[in-house]
């Protein structure tokens, strides 16, 4: 009997994190405002979660790659990118001189505590998310090749035309 409870909590458990929603972590965007992790949506639409550090080489090319064809993206798939950084409190003032520079168009939150990449089991950045537009994260990455980006765009339009 206990073999097969655990067979059926272990089969629950698998079927619960392949469409796992977000967890509930309260940040703040770039402009100080206070924002729960688990509200986060695009109406109804599939939406992008990349984090990044100020400091991660790799992370900084991804989002420059991302936001040359953010506009395309945007118009085809109605597609949103939330940027979070999990820079440490002592260097969050180096976050939006950051974004600014590159002149990233993207909502960004800061996780300074890495209270949200904990949260969502994150070892290592880049790390990017895909969620549809009911909450579900359907798509996980890290690293960050060149060309890479593409792989996102594709994902997102297979949402968009189920």
């Amino acid at each position: 009997m206990k073999k097969i409870l655990l067979s059926i909590v272990f089969a629950l458990g698998i079927l619960c994190s392949a469409n796992a929603q977000l967890p509930s972590v309260t940040l703040k965007d770039i402009n100080g405002k206070t924002v729960r992790t688990d509200t986060l949506s695009n109406n109804g639409k599939p939406f992008i979660i990349d984090f990044f550090a100020t400091w991660c080489k790799p992370c900084n090319r991804e989002l420059t790659a991302i936001s040359e064809v953010y506009d395309e993206w945007q118009e085809e798939t109605g597609v949103k990118v939330i940027a979070v950084s999990i820079d440490q409190a002592q260097n969050i003032n180096k976050v939006k001189p950051l974004v600014d520079s590159h002149e990233w168009p993207y909502e960004v939150l800061l996780d300074p505590n890495s209270d949200f990449k904990r949260a969502l089991g994150i070892q290592m950045i880049p790390y990017t998310l895909i969620v549809d537009g009911n909450g579900n994260i359907v798509y996980k990455h890290n690293g960050y090749t060149e060309g890479a980006e593409q792989e996102l765009i594709e994902k997102v339009r297979e949402l968009v035309n189920k």
